[in-house]
């Protein structure tokens, strides 16, 4: 907090020195929880927007390829935050495939599974630049995963497919 209040006193002289101006609407101090992007930022971490989440949770079955691909966008956005994410959504991206969607009952289960991992969705923790950080990874002729740590806590996922042209 000492450092945010120092902070609070630099930053007007330093937008008066080079002639720039804050909209004070649109200016927030000493907050514990900042709103950005669809994330939530807090002493704790990084989170999901519990709302998008709430969001995901609701979406209906997909009756089209377009729905499906909606859908597959807005957990992708929060791709980060599920361990394994191409490997569990590679089920639904198949049928996104020119004349592939046929909805059965693997599709409604990955669509559940999905669900389900967004709600699991974990808090990463912030990355401290000044402390060294694990690397776990995993490849495979499918897809490659790693999981970056700090302190014995999560600082992010990385999980991606990979085609046939990879």
């Amino acid at each position: 907090m000492e450092e945010h209040l120092q902070h609070i006193r630099t930053v007007p002289s330093l937008l008066r020195q080079y002639k720039l101006k804050a909209k004070g609407s649109k200016c927030s101090w000493g907050q514990q929880r900042v709103d950005y992007l669809g994330h939530i930022i807090s002493k704790d971490g990084v989170e999901a927007d519990p709302k998008k989440i709430q969001s995901m949770v609701e979406w209906p079955l997909p009756k089209t390829t377009k729905e499906l691909r909606g859908f597959l966008d807005l957990t992708g956005y929060y791709r980060r935050f599920v361990a394994n994410y191409g490997k569990v959504a590679a089920p639904l991206t198949a049928l996104l495939q020119e004349g592939a969607f046929i909805w059965m009952d693997k599709a409604k289960e990955t669509f559940e599974a999905m669900k389900k991992a967004m709600i699991l969705a974990p808090v990463f923790a912030l990355a401290d630049f000044t402390k060294p950080f694990t690397i776990e990874c995993n490849v495979s002729g499918v897809g490659i995963g790693a999981v970056l740590m700090q302190e014995g806590r999560l600082v992010a996922y990385m999980s991606k497919a990979l085609s046939e042209h990879s």
